[in-house]
C-alpha cells in the first residue's frame, strides 16, 4: 500500500479547498435567494391597494443575496485557512453560519414586511 506524501498530497488538498470553497459560495448564494424569496415575498406581492415596498428588492435583495456567500466564503477561509482546522471543521462552521444568516435574515424580512401579513395597513 503507497500513501501520498510531499508536494503529490499538498496538491491535491489544494484542490479539494478550492471545490469547498466554491461549494460553500454556492451555499451561501441559495441560502441567500431562498431566505430572500421567502421573507420579501408579502412585501413585493403588495397590500392593500397593491401597496409594495420596492426596497426589499432593491436594497435588501442583493444584500443578502451577495452577502450570504461571501460570508460563507470567508468563514471557509478563516476555519479552513487561517485556523488550519479540518475540511470537514470548515464545513461545519458554514453550515452553522449559514443556518445563522438564514435565521436572522427571515427575522429582518418578518420585521419589515409585518405590516404587509398583520391585516393592518398603516
Amino acid at each position: 500500500m503507497t500513501t501520498r506524501s510531499g508536494p503529490a498530497r499538498t496538491g491535491a488538498t489544494r484542490q479539494t479547498n478550492g471545490w469547498a470553497g466554491c461549494l460553500a459560495v454556492v451555499a451561501g448564494f441559495v441560502t441567500g435567494v431562498v431566505a430572500w424569496g421567502v421573507g420579501a415575498a408579502p412585501g413585493l406581492r403588495g397590500a392593500f391597494e397593491g401597496e409594495r415596498d420596492l426596497s426589499l428588492l432593491y436594497l435588501d435583495g442583493p444584500v443578502i443575496i451577495f452577502g450570504a456567500p461571501a460570508l460563507a466564503l470567508g468563514v471557509w477561509a478563516l476555519v479552513g485557512g487561517a485556523l488550519r482546522a479540518r475540511d470537514w471543521m470548515a464545513a461545519v462552521a458554514v453550515l452553522l453560519v449559514l443556518a445563522a444568516v438564514a435565521w436572522g435574515c427571515g427575522e429582518w424580512l418578518e420585521m419589515r414586511t409585518d405590516r404587509f401579513t398583520s391585516g393592518d395597513s398603516l
